[in-house]
């Protein structure tokens, strides 16, 4: 059956219907992993929730704006997606799940996060891209185990300072923004191995030579006027990313297509790790 007589039965409430859609939630997944992506769910089954061992949960792809507060039961979950849906509000359940480790909230209406995402101590990899967020989320600054942060796709213009105190943080990626000015807040975060602000408004960048961290830098399409010089050993994409420094000319353009296997090297498999 197609995916639009899934959109009509999502609509009705009846057990029957909803087993149709999700399968029949009776026994734990040998592997702790329940996956509903794509299954043009309105809401999430509650029978769901009862698996208090499950470590992965993914709901990616269907159209829920709304959690059951049961799920907050789910003690052990460490990797949670929510991609693809109609979220306006991140569900308080979320924010109470203690070994939440990954949390994919991509391609969604949010324009805001809760204080209660600073629950989240465990936290280390959150996917924000693509949703609606015109300042940068500041709750974010409390999450002190953040290693990879995704904001791509939004219409934020700058970073705070307090991004800084994030000492674990190690790739930031914030393509597809507003940025006028390099967030100077990355200049002091000398743990950073991964920046990229593809797709922005920025002019001029500074030297980045002293990140000692830093080894890759995204920055292509933007409108500069030059290229931000790195240390030995820093993977550059952008124009002039092939010449020296001060051999700067018009013909060094690539595409950020080309860093993949640059970025699969700096940037680990988040879900392997669990």
């Amino acid at each position: 059956m197609g995916n639009a007589m899934r959109g009509v039965i999502a609509f009705i409430p009846s057990e029957r219907c909803q087993r149709f859609l999700v399968g029949d939630l009776k026994e734990m997944p040998l592997d702790r992993t329940l996956d509903l992506s794509g299954r043009q769910l309105r809401r999430m089954p509650v029978a769901a929730c009862v698996f208090d061992e499950l470590v992965k949960l993914y709901l990616s792809g269907n159209n829920l704006s709304s959690l059951p507060a049961e799920l907050q039961g789910l003690r052990k979950l460490q990797l949670l997606a929510l991609d693809f849906n109609s979220f306006e509000e991140l569900p308080a359940a979320v924010c109470r799940l203690p070994q939440l480790c990954i949390l994919y909230l991509g391609n969604n209406r949010l324009y805001y996060l809760p204080r209660e995402l600073s629950e989240l101590k465990e936290l280390n990899t959150l996917w924000l891209e693509m949703n609606c967020f015109t300042v940068f989320p500041q709750i974010v600054c409390d999450l002190p185990n953040l290693k990879t942060l995704h904001l791509g796709y939004n219409q934020i213009k700058t970073l705070p300072m307090e991004l800084g105190s994030l000492r674990e943080l190690r790739s930031i990626w914030l393509a597809g923004n507003q940025f006028v000015d390099f967030p100077p807040v990355l200049l002091e975060m000398h743990f950073l191995a991964v920046i990229d602000v593809d797709r922005n408004k920025i002019r001029r960048f500074p030297a980045l030579c002293h990140l000692q961290g830093l080894k890759l830098v995204i920055y292509d399409h933007n409108p500069c006027v030059n290229a931000p010089m790195v240390g030995e050993g820093v993977r550059r994409v952008g124009r002039w990313a092939d010449c020296s420094d001060d051999e700067q000319d018009d013909d060094g353009s690539k595409g950020a297509s080309e860093a993949t296997a640059e970025v699969t090297e700096v940037q680990p498999d988040e879900e392997q790790n669990i």
